[in-house]
């Protein structure tokens, strides 16, 4: 059985991802997201994605070692 690619974060999968990170980490993802007015699991996305490719807007577009 072959498993089926996400190209972006599931609200389930974010909600694990917060729950593994340290406070200040977790509060500070959330304040962002509501700063931007974004969804959580998009603005975890854009965070690593954009430490894996600085020209990456979200997992998608990320090409790990192009933007360094």
């Amino acid at each position: 059985m072959q498993a089926k690619l996400q190209e972006h974060l599931s609200p389930a999968d974010a909600e694990v991802i917060l729950g593994r990170l340290p406070d200040r980490i977790h509060a500070a993802l959330i304040a962002h997201a509501s700063e931007i007015e974004y969804p959580i699991e998009a603005v975890i996305e854009m965070a690593i994605a954009s430490f894996l490719d600085t020209e990456a807007l979200g997992f998608a577009d990320c090409k790990p070692g192009r933007g360094q």
